[in-house]
């Protein structure tokens, strides 16, 4: 046989015809599986849009109906202040109550068991590779999750349960600017008589005190409680006489009005 006369090519069976390699990468059409699946657009997305629609109204009614709780400027030099996290972090704020993850085990409460927390997570696909889907067959993967919404339901209900919510909200209740002027014989009295010391030195509050602008009390029922105390105001504070005490509950009773 001559180079170039008779030689015939054999294709190779295992390489397929470019038409089939294509047609092999095209995915059905979603009408061959009818009850089974929707064409994406309009249907699926229009149902998607729905749904995030309904969410937003009922969010945004829910922020209108319920608006955030705002308290007055922050003060870092209160220490009276008692800081409240927000309500998905009440869990994490409930364990660092508890002795073996307060104090010296600070770091127990805020770094280790959050951090083997949430390093389980990653852990989550090699503790349970199985094929069962249903929960009951899953017993590692479904006690972690119960044992985990349990701790989480537990600690978040604990915090919030065991929370001063009328003395925190008095605490941080907003009040108007009042300019005090400090060169009043009635401040020097205040501040003679450690006024300021708990209530601030512009009767704002602080340390653990309530503010006395617009109080809402009268001259006779300020004075009663700068002799006879209130709550964690002991007795016997005022050390002035009945003339001093009478210009200062009056002063204070007209503070911002």
């Amino acid at each position: 046989m001559h180079r170039g006369k008779g030689m015939k090519f054999v294709g190779d069976s295992r390489v397929l015809a470019p038409e089939a390699r294509t047609k092999k990468n095209i995915p059905k059409d979603y009408s061959e599986y009818p009850g089974k699946t929707e064409a994406f657009w309009p249907n699926f997305l229009l149902k998607e849009w729905l749904v995030g629609a309904v969410f937003l109204v009922g969010f945004l009614s829910l922020t209108v109906a319920h608006p955030s709780p705002l308290e007055r400027i922050a003060d870092p030099s209160d220490t009276g202040y008692t800081p409240m996290p927000d309500w998905y972090f009440l869990f994490l704020y409930q364990l660092l109550k508890y002795e073996f993850a307060a104090g010296p085990y600070t770091v127990v409460g805020a770094m280790v068991i959050p951090g083997l927390a949430f390093g389980a997570l990653l852990l989550a696909p090699f503790l349970d590779r199985g094929p069962e889907r249903k929960p009951s067959k899953r017993p590692l993967a479904t006690g972690f999750m119960l044992l985990a919404l349990a701790a989480v339901t537990f600690l978040t209900w604990q915090s919030a349960s065991t929370h001063d919510w009328e003395a925190a909200k008095e605490y941080g209740k907003i009040v108007a600017d009042v300019e005090v002027d400090k060169t009043s014989e009635e401040y020097k009295i205040a501040s003679d008589n450690t006024c300021i010391t708990c209530h601030g030195d512009s009767f704002q509050g602080g340390a653990g005190a309530p503010t006395l602008i617009e109080t809402g009390l009268s001259a006779e029922e300020i004075a009663t409680i700068a002799k006879e105390g209130k709550g964690t105001m002991p007795a016997g504070v005022f050390k002035g006489d009945d003339d001093q005490l009478k210009k200062l509950s009056e002063y204070i009773a007209n503070l911002g009005k």
